[in-house]
Order: structure tokens, then sequence, then C-alpha cells
């Protein structure tokens, strides 16, 4: 057995500043990917035809939303 002790790491204190527009982005990100995977068909539909739908056909089971 070595006698070695080794002291625990001090967390760094992130500046709200810094986090701040990375989780301003990271959540646009994450509501158009609902969107697009969520709503994206029929009258609420940005984009004609059943490309993104069929596309994330398998992602709208997955996560429960109706689809046929």
């Amino acid at each position: 057995m070595s006698d070695i002790t080794f002291a625990p790491a001090r967390p760094v204190p992130l500046p709200v500043q810094d986090v701040l527009p990375w989780a301003v982005f990271a959540g646009l990100i994450l509501v158009l990917a609902v969107y697009f995977v969520g709503a994206e068909e029929g009258a609420t539909s940005l984009i004609r035809g059943e490309y993104v739908h069929e596309y994330v056909h398998d992602a709208r089971h997955l996560l429960g939303f109706p689809c046929h």
C-alpha cells in the first residue's frame, strides 16, 4: 500500500455570462428539434411534402408522438 493521498479537486466557478449564451443556443436547438420531430406535419408544416415526417418517423414513435 502507498501512503500517498490525493486531495479532492475543487470545483471551478463558471460565470453566468460565459454560460448563458450557450445555454440559450442549446435551448433553441432543442426546441427546434422537438418541433421537427413532434409537430412538423399537417397544418403546422413549414416544409411542403412529407420528407421531414418520413425522416424523423422512428424518432416520433420512440418519443411517443402520435403518427398514424
